[in-house]
């Protein structure tokens, strides 16, 4: 029987809500979960505000069209996340600029962001890869020096913290993904959240086809249909209720594997910077040559075993659909080829068991000790 990368994990009071929906007919649209689950997860974050969408993807393409960008415009990201940051921004007929990623917490590097600012950087896109925080106080430096807005995507940093501030809350605005394998989850949804009203409102107004409040069926302006349903919002609400405890899992699974796995060499884990709290969404390491056998190699071992794993990132300038666009940035980013080639993932969810833990540990230690 395999161990799976992560799996949600769900109880009575996610049934009990679901339930209450059917009964109440609240299955679509419009609900009282749905601004329950807006203004208990926005609060949570230390944001004013929270516009629920269908997914992470969506919430990108929703803040980024309320922040106005447009064609010709450009978003400085890192190279090293998951492609939804550059589709995002060319939905919009923008253009990602791509930057190298700190060595530790493989984390978009703000020591790079600078020298790609042009006249055409509209906003700054910081990714809180794994579940560790930006360096955001280096970020919103440079953000403002230059009068750009910064929108955060904490889609794999749900609660993860910055100096005692919640990842997301920190720019403009900040997205979040509700899929299943996040630390809480809708089965598919997102959310913005801001304390900007207007940005508040804009989002609430493009995530609705853009229907007008004084004319039914009147269009100003091109919207979309990004609305989340009752039904997910109370399966959000009912995760959220106990956020808490699921990151404490997900830090407990990072000290476990911290410690079982501390004398192999080869290994490189994941990081916790002073003032910064990682909720570890993905137990993420590197493994190196020290190792005696690469990464894929690690990977298809543990898979024979019964053990699932994952792959890091591959960049976004590797992205054969960004070169045909001929999006991909000419440039180098040693550290984001080099830790995508290292990179895997073990089994993290917040309801996996000790003894698989145990297992896994002491799988590798065997697998070393024969490499």
């Amino acid at each position: 029987m395999m161990i799976p990368v992560c799996e949600p994990l769900l109880g009575a009071h996610e049934k009990k809500y679901l339930l209450d929906c059917l009964t109440r007919n609240e299955i679509s649209s419009s609900g009282r979960y749905l601004k329950a689950f807006e203004k208990d997860f926005s609060r949570y974050c230390g944001a004013r505000y929270g516009i629920t969408t269908t997914n992470g993807t969506t919430a990108l393409h929703l803040g980024l069209k309320a922040l106005g960008l447009k064609p010709g415009d450009q978003v400085i990201m890192p190279t090293f996340t998951i492609a939804s940051c550059a589709f995002a921004v060319i939905y919009c007929g923008a253009k990602p600029v791509f930057v190298d990623s700190e060595v530790d917490t493989w984390n978009i590097d703000p020591g790079e962001i600078e020298e790609k600012i042009t006249r055409e950087t509209k906003a700054i896109m910081p990714v809180h890869t794994y579940g560790h925080p930006c360096d955001m106080e280096r970020i919103l430096k440079i953000a403002r020096k230059y009068h750009l807005p910064v929108i955060e995507d904490a889609a794999e940093a749900h609660g993860a913290e910055h100096h005692g501030k919640k990842a997301g809350s920190l720019g403009d605005l900040g997205i979040f993904s509700f899929y299943g394998n996040k630390i809480i989850t809708c089965g598919e949804g997102g959310m913005v959240v801001t304390s900007n009203r207007t940005i508040a409102e804009r989002c609430r107004l493009l995530k609705n086809l853009a229907f007008i409040k004084t004319k039914r069926f009147f269009h100003n302006e091109i919207g979309f249909n990004y609305r989340m349903t009752n039904l997910q919002a109370a399966l959000g609400l009912a995760q959220l209720e106990k956020i808490d405890q699921l990151i404490a899992k997900r830090r407990a699974n990072a000290l476990f594997y911290n410690s079982g796995l501390r004398n192999i060499s080869g290994l490189v884990f994941p990081v916790e910077r002073k003032e910064m709290r990682n909720v570890y969404w993905m137990y993420a390491l590197l493994v190196g040559k020290e190792f005696g056998m690469d990464r894929d190699q690690l990977m298809e071992e543990l898979y024979k075993r019964g053990i699932e794993t994952r792959t890091f990132f591959i960049p976004l300038h590797k992205q054969p659909a960004l070169k045909k666009m001929g999006l991909a940035s000419r440039g180098r980013f040693p550290v984001a080829e080099a830790i995508s080639r290292q990179g895997l993932y073990l089994p993290s969810g917040s309801g996996l068991k000790r003894q698989d833990m145990e297992y896994i540990c002491e799988t590798i230690k065997r697998l070393r000790k024969c490499a």
